[in-house]
């Protein structure tokens, strides 16, 4: 069964873009990684500062790995 992982983290105002861009350079960082299976940034449509960092893999000894 698929282990979903998420994290917050807060960003300051008018950082977003930044975070997205220093996450889009990172791609393929941890593709490789046995077990591995997906990854989002979800940027907030509300107000809040909050982003999300969502990864998905196999199970929990991959997540550990």
């Amino acid at each position: 069964m698929t282990l979903i992982k998420i994290n917050a983290i807060t960003v300051p105002e008018g950082a977003g873009a930044e975070l997205a861009r220093r996450f889009a350079a990172r791609a393929g960082a941890v593709d490789g990684q046995d077990g591995f299976e997906g990854f989002e940034l979800l940027e907030p449509t509300d107000g809040r500062n909050v982003w999300l960092v969502v990864t998905r893999w196999r199970d929990q000894s991959s997540f550990d790995a």
